[in-house]
């Protein structure tokens, strides 16, 4: 049970100033590292695929991409749909860097996203919100600029496999359970279940897809 008493510590921390410095230079520093923090992403990769269906139709959508890292996954929906307008969030500005032209920016935390009530028809975060220290903030600021009627979609690591992967330690694993109370409150629907890397792979249990619509 020490997973447990992890997620009860790590449900206290607070992002303060120095902790999200900290975090922004750990991003930017990584941010030179292309084999472990690449800027592509196969899109046969189910991540990617169950993403894509969860948002449907992307034409003319405006659509947020959480954390997005060097753009990895908005690059493949961008081309995907290219009349759709992708937009990337990231804390690293050297992150950023790498994302096409073609797919807005800003720099900013999850914890205080800077966009309007509504701005977004649907928003997904990969392997970001474990970053994000104050969860519960994180999870209401990507439902609040998300429109009623839009979709979230949200992969991230399961608590109860605490201990597989290094982590730095700011990072925090959720269980099904747990993320989907938080998004509950601001969703009128919301499912998981886990997932691999690819559709024909059994799941191991690591990784979880959280999916709700506003």
């Amino acid at each position: 049970m020490n997973w447990r008493r992890l997620f009860r510590r790590s449900a206290e921390a607070d992002l303060t100033p120095e902790l999200r410095a900290r975090i922004q230079a750990s991003f930017d520093e990584a941010s030179r590292n292309e084999e472990h923090f690449p800027s592509t992403i196969d899109p046969r990769i189910y991540h990617v695929k169950v993403i894509r269906e969860h948002l449907g139709p992307l034409r003319g959508k405006r659509v947020l991409d959480v954390g997005c890292g060097k753009g990895r996954f908005a690059r493949v929906f961008r081309e995907q749909e290219p009349e759709a307008e992708i937009w990337g969030l990231d804390i690293s500005e050297e992150m950023l860097r790498f994302v096409p032209p073609e797919i807005q920016t800003r720099a900013g935390t999850m914890t205080k996203l800077p966009f309007a009530d509504a701005f977004f028809d649907g928003a997904y975060a990969t392997e970001s919100l474990e970053h994000a220290v104050e969860i519960e903030q994180a999870v209401a600021e990507m439902c609040r600029v998300v429109k009623p009627g839009g979709r979230i979609a949200i992969i991230d690591k399961n608590a109860e496999q605490w201990g597989r992967l290094e982590t730095p330690e700011w990072e925090r694993w959720f269980t099904r359970k747990e993320l989907e109370r938080m998004l509950k409150r601001h969703c009128r629907e919301v499912a998981s279940r886990f997932i691999s890397y690819w559709e024909d792979v059994e799941p191991d249990g690591l990784f979880i897809i959280w999916l709700a619509v506003k």
